[in-house]
């Protein structure tokens, strides 16, 4: 059940979130998405600092509102398709008795997803211009079969982040603009998995010994809403070559609803000290990091035909160091066990993430009065060093992308089209284990020894957005 305390967050997600947004599940550069808009998705998002095509400039960098005139409008889709899997042949997955544990591969974990995006600019003045976004920037979906041999790890896990973007620039009539947006984004999140109780002594009237319910199930659910700022900078070096700088602001969300366990091992003065299965519902809160980011671009008209781009994103996400789960509620049977270690602390999984790069390359062509071609590449490092989860199997990428414009003179009307393909540096070898967060502070201490679940991964993946704009 999810909190409705707040009316913005109703109203975003019975308005955008429930109508429009479908989750992602994204493999490298954290959870955040690269396909927001097909005009940029054509070359890779090169120099989107820099090179204001269109409307959707107010995401990339809303100092670029200022090479717009009169009122723009910019709507489409991206599909989003990854590839998911384990292998079987190198899963090992054992219990708390050191036994192995029967299941599947889990099948494809990740869903093919739709991610919906308006944007619109408005010229005020000739150094004023105004604008919004409408885009979910940031979305992670993976669920596995209900056998899955690492069950007792991951089952399902969901991310869906809507954001609205209104921004403002000016400019000095000189070659100077700044902007500076504003992201009010709505998230909401599923975690689930299942409970391994094989090496519990359960005081249960089926009977006592390790085994009398080997298995519980825990579903976690939350949403917030939070905010993030911009600011961006465009410079005209030439008529032909332009120079852009973005910065985004980070933000910790506080991911707050409830927790539903089913047939739990909980032990305490209540149960005389023995442990029992237990079924319970109890209030919780999930932090979750949204790094900050610096992004730079280039823009250089080579001829009257040909465009090259580049650029390059800086984003902070050393920022998401675990993923922990806490109770808000210090009389529920399982907050006050505190099993993650640290008073009222459900689960501790380290991540340790690192900072992050991703470098840009891409070319435009304007191949006759109403037709452009377009390619880019990028190259996006994974966030993921040491620990590599179920929920989160990732690798570095190559994103290798094609595109193409029509436009009518005559109506102001746009249709940009383009397509994605991901290439993954290696298969992820993922290793999880039940972590608790002690006393002193370590935060790699494993809670038992005898269980944990290690496969390697396939990925592989592909994307198509498509986008109409016009200009009044």
């Amino acid at each position: 059940m999810y909190k409705n305390t707040n009316t913005l967050a109703k109203a975003v997600r019975l308005a955008t979130l429930a109508a429009v947004a479908a989750p992602a599940s994204v493999m490298a550069g954290g959870f955040s998405l690269n396909e927001q808009s097909a005009s940029t998705m054509g070359y890779a998002n090169a120099g989107s600092a820099a090179y204001a095509a269109d409307a959707s400039t107010v995401i990339f960098n809303p100092a670029g509102m200022s090479k717009l005139s009169g009122t723009n409008l910019s709507f489409g889709a991206s599909v989003l398709d990854i590839d998911a899997e384990a292998k079987g042949d190198t899963i090992e997955a054992t219990n708390q008795l050191g036994q192995p544990v029967s299941g599947s591969d889990g099948g494809d974990i990740a869903d093919p997803a739709v991610l919906p995006s308006v944007f619109f600019t408005h010229e005020v003045s000739d150094s004023v211009d105004v604008g919004f976004a409408l885009h979910a920037p940031y979305g992670l979906a993976a669920d596995y079969d209900n056998d899955f041999a690492g069950r007792f790890y991951a089952d399902e896990t969901e991310l869906s982040v809507i954001s609205f973007a209104p921004s403002f620039s000016i400019n000095n009539g000189q070659g100077l603009s700044m902007g500076v947006g504003m992201n009010i984004m709505y998230a909401e999140g599923t975690l689930s998995r299942y409970m391994d109780n094989s090496g519990t002594n359960f005081n249960a009237p089926s009977g006592t010994g390790p085994g009398a319910t080997s298995e519980g199930y825990a579903n976690i659910e939350g949403d917030d809403v939070g905010v993030t700022f911009q600011v961006g900078f465009l410079y005209d070096l030439s008529q032909r070559t332009q120079l852009g700088l973005t910065f985004q602001t980070g933000t910790e969300l506080e991911l707050e609803g409830d927790a539903e366990f089913t047939n739990v091992s909980v032990a305490n003065a209540q149960t005389g000290g023995f442990a029992v299965p237990l079924n319970s519902k109890e209030p919780v809160r999930v932090p979750l990091n949204i790094p900050e980011s610096i992004s730079a671009g280039f823009s250089h008209k080579l001829t009257d035909d040909i465009t090259l781009l580049a650029g390059a994103t800086y984003a902070k996400w050393s920022r998401f160091e675990a993923l922990d789960i806490y109770g808000r509620d210090s009389s529920e049977p399982l907050t006050s066990q505190s099993p993650g270690g640290q008073p009222g602390q459900l689960t501790h999984i380290p991540e340790e993430w690192e900072d992050t790069w991703q470098y840009n390359v891409g070319a435009i062509w304007q191949a006759t009065p109403a037709w452009q071609l377009k390619a880019g590449y990028a190259y996006d490092e994974s966030p993921v060093d040491e620990i590599l989860t179920a929920r989160i199997p990732s690798a570095d990428r190559h994103w290798l992308t094609l595109g193409t414009q029509w436009k009518d003179a005559n109506s102001g009307w746009t249709v940009d089209a383009a397509v994605g393909t991901l290439i993954f540096d290696e298969d992820p070898e993922v290793s999880d284990r039940t972590y608790v967060l002690t006393s002193n502070g370590s935060e790699r201490n494993p809670q038992d020894p005898n269980s944990g679940y290690d496969a390697e991964y396939d990925l592989s993946a592909w994307s198509a957005s498509v986008q109409v704009s016009k200009a009044f």
